[in-house]
């Protein structure tokens, strides 16, 4: 008689949801969230509380996707809709990205740069060969690995708030109760946190891991897996996801009352970036709030970075039919590889520029809310597909809770366009 399968503990159910939830705090969207604080105070902590169903249901549909078919979005897309529409989706994609990237890898040199002094431009490069280096050279397991325990960097941003003087009532006021005026201000700041929170790289990356995770652990895609077994992973995939997206919001959260509680408590109504972020903390709250806050773009950025590469390489591969997977040797997949390398050395590439950081941030933030709505509706045709999906076609509460969550990034993405 085979004994029953013991389950699985909670380590082992986080994985792909858990990482792409914390990479989605990137240090691109620690400058935007750390923006809003100071502009708007508390005024618009709303936006993460709110957020949080429609970002988790979105994701969930694009990890199932990925388990049920065993091919990530690019692909899907390639194999049942029009090419112009994969092509278009993923330019944008790539647009978006490198701009993100280059963000990401300043605001990490620069961090570095205020606790340590030295060349800020240098430590942004060295930053880009390690992502590169990491994510290329070590195993799937081992990588994987990284990823998952470098989430706990995020950890400092809750240090901060316990650190800072926070107003409960305030904040507990601004996170519950909705506010927004109509005026370009305002629209610009829903469009950067909803871009930056419910970003098209995301979709590609959990999708993309989990045809990695099933390669792994050496299981077939849902579709042909017994239902008792693809309803387990069903469940572990909603957990998994529930958490990662949970955790993502409760800190993007955290950063928005820290900087409410300091910088617009103080009269500082105007940041350029993470790192300028970081720096204005230090005469208000401390050193120790500076030093967290710093150290947690460091981290979030080893996160974040071969994220943004990596769901660039995923789209890319997936579009043009490349070999393509961080389970697969460098000499197997040289043109994935070469796409993570190459996406990174633009991100790289741009800070060497004369750019303004802020508006290069907030440029990625727009392109990734206008992006999404368009996205979003393929996702959910693909999701919604018997033909794509088989018996594990979305249906009921998720498929609601995804088509709301498309209406709400399209709604979003015209108030920007009408202010």
């Amino acid at each position: 008689m085979k004994a029953p399968e013991k389950d699985p503990s909670l380590m082992e159910v986080l994985g792909p949801g858990l990482v792409t939830g914390a990479a989605d705090d990137d240090p691109s969207g620690i400058g935007t969230y750390s923006q809003v604080g100071a502009q708007f105070g508390y005024g618009m902590a709303w936006t993460m509380f709110f957020g949080f169903p429609l970002l988790a249901a979105i994701q969930a549909i694009c990890a199932r996707i990925g388990a049920t078919t065993g091919r990530g979005i690019a692909r899907n897309l390639r194999r049942h809709y029009p090419l112009p529409l994969l092509q278009g989706a993923v330019l944008l994609l790539l647009l978006a990205n490198i701009i993100n990237l280059g963000a990401d890898l300043g605001a990490m040199g620069a961090a570095l740069a205020l606790l340590l002094p030295g060349p800020t431009l240098a430590y942004t490069a060295a930053f880009g060969l390690l992502s590169v280096l990491l994510e290329v050279f070590l195993s799937y397991n081992s990588y994987a690995r990284i990823l998952k325990w470098t989430t706990l960097s995020l950890f400092a941003y809750v240090g901060v708030v316990f650190v800072a003087h926070v107003p409960l009532a305030d904040a507990a006021r601004g996170t519950l109760v909705p506010h927004f005026r109509f005026d370009r201000d305002h629209a610009m700041a829903l469009v950067a946190v909803f871009g930056t929170t419910i970003s098209p790289y995301l979709f590609f990356w959990q999708a993309g891991q989990e045809v990695e995770e099933q390669h792994r652990r050496h299981i077939k895609p849902l579709h042909v897996t017994p239902s008792n077994r693809a309803q387990r992973e069903l469940r572990r995939i909603r957990t998994d996801t529930l958490i990662g997206m949970g955790f993502s919001h409760l800190v993007a959260l955290f950063i928005i009352i820290a900087t409410a509680a300091t910088l617009h408590a103080n009269g500082v109504r105007d940041i350029a970036s993470a790192a300028q972020a970081a720096e204005a903390l230090r005469p208000i709250a401390g050193d120790l709030t500076f030093a967290l806050f710093a150290l947690g773009i460091i981290g979030t950025g080893l996160l974040a970075v071969p994220i943004l590469a990596g769901s660039a390489a995923y789209a890319l591969s997936e579009a043009f039919g490349w070999v393509e997977g961080l389970d697969r040797k460098p000499r197997e997949a040289r043109a994935f590889y070469g796409a993570i390398a190459a996406a990174t050395l633009g991100g790289v590439a741009l800070n060497f520029l004369s750019i303004d950081p802020m508006r290069a941030l907030y440029l990625a933030a727009v392109v990734n809310g206008l992006l999404a709505p368009p996205l979003m509706v393929l996702t959910m045709l693909i999701a919604s597909n018997r033909k794509v999906m088989g018996k594990l076609a979305v249906r009921g509460w998720l498929a609601a809770a995804g088509w709301l969550s498309t209406i709400v990034m399209s709604v979003v993405a015209a108030v920007f366009l009408l202010s």
